[in-house]
């Protein structure tokens, strides 16, 4: 019984300094605090309104930033073949996430970079001089690249969303939505970026395969083949130059 009374005791205790820490702190954010309060300014006044609004808009599109740079770039096939390229050499941990993705990032920038000079030329620095306006600035943007998705896609990707959208079939490129040629971008870029982990992890397979065939010759049943094969695949990958060839791959197709 002493235990539990000395427990029910600190867990009053525990209990009052809560409440004393609340009371506490509603007293200073009621007092101390400022009041802070979003306008948009008076009746009539549709300035500060338009100025409110573009701001929202902006703090929008810096939230789906990651996302644009994901999904409407070359970051997908990079990361996932350099995910499988990690798989194949039977070390998950090596190099580290952050540097394979800093490597995918910045190629990533390497090959985008002629896109986003036409976006910076054309749409960016002409919005900045206000010689135009902001939804000539986006669709401007959007137009190398849209140019740049269509080089990438399949035909047979575009016309399944335009199945599913049940819209016409599009005269052109050009009356081809937006929304249906993101999507298939990204099926498309996924299929290429399975297939090209195909070719990495073959080559790195069979010397699995063969490591594998060699123990069981031996007896060596109960030793794991991955011990011996992993510094067998890195010797290999580090003689054929293995970065030089992944990398010269992937950048070329685009």
């Amino acid at each position: 019984m002493t235990g539990h009374a000395a427990k029910a005791k600190w867990l009053a205790i525990l209990l009052l300094c809560v409440i004393v820490c609340t009371v506490c702190a509603d007293v200073a954010w009621s007092q101390s605090l400022p009041k802070v309060t979003l306008e948009f300014g008076k009746d009539g006044d549709k300035g500060n309104s338009s100025l409110a609004i573009q701001i929202m808009f902006l703090i929008t599109v810096l939230t789906l930033a990651p996302a644009i740079m994901i999904m409407m770039t070359s970051f997908t096939r990079l990361i996932i073949v350099f995910h499988f390229l990690k798989q194949a050499l039977g070390t998950p941990q090596v190099p580290a996430n952050q540097i394979v993705v800093g490597l995918a990032l910045f190629l990533t920038f390497f090959i985008m970079q002629p896109v986003l000079s036409e976006i910076g030329e054309s749409s960016v620095q002409p919005f900045l001089a206000d010689k135009i306006s902001q939804e000539q600035a986006i669709d401007k943007a959007m137009q190398p690249l849209r140019r740049f998705m269509l080089k990438q896609v399949r035909e047979k990707d575009l016309l399944l969303f335009v199945k599913l959208a049940k819209i016409e079939h599009p005269k052109s490129k050009d009356d081809l939505p937006t929304y249906i040629l993101i999507p298939s971008f990204i099926i498309s870029e996924l299929r290429i970026a399975f297939q090209l982990g195909f070719v990495v992890y073959m080559p790195l397979l069979l010397v699995d395969l063969v490591v594998s065939v060699v123990l069981m010759s031996m007896g060596m049943m109960m030793l794991p083949p991955i011990m011996i094969s992993m510094p067998f695949k890195i010797l290999l990958f580090v003689l054929v130059d293995g970065w030089y060839l992944v990398i010269d791959s992937v950048v070329s197709g685009f």
